[in-house]
């Protein structure tokens, strides 16, 4: 399954689910990261850590481990 942190500079996908019942799975929801949401990456760090993403009208900077826990579905 294709994650956040798979995708590239200007790429869009849907959520299909996050890995994990941790405390960092329950952030990325409250963050708005839920199932069936669109979302778009629109930028990397110099060093490709953390990526900028588009969601739900905001922006929002995830860690690429972070990032690697949310399945995504190519939009």
């Amino acid at each position: 399954m294709t994650t956040l942190a798979d995708l590239k500079l200007g790429q869009s996908a849907r959520i299909v689910e996050i890995n994990g019942d941790d405390g960092v799975a329950v952030r990325l929801m409250e963050m708005g990261l839920t199932d069936g949401e669109p979302i778009r990456v629109i930028g990397f760090a110099p060093l490709g850590d953390p990526i900028e993403f588009s969601l739900r009208g905001y922006r929002i900077s995830l860690r690429s481990t972070e990032a690697a826990r949310v399945e995504v579905e190519p939009a």
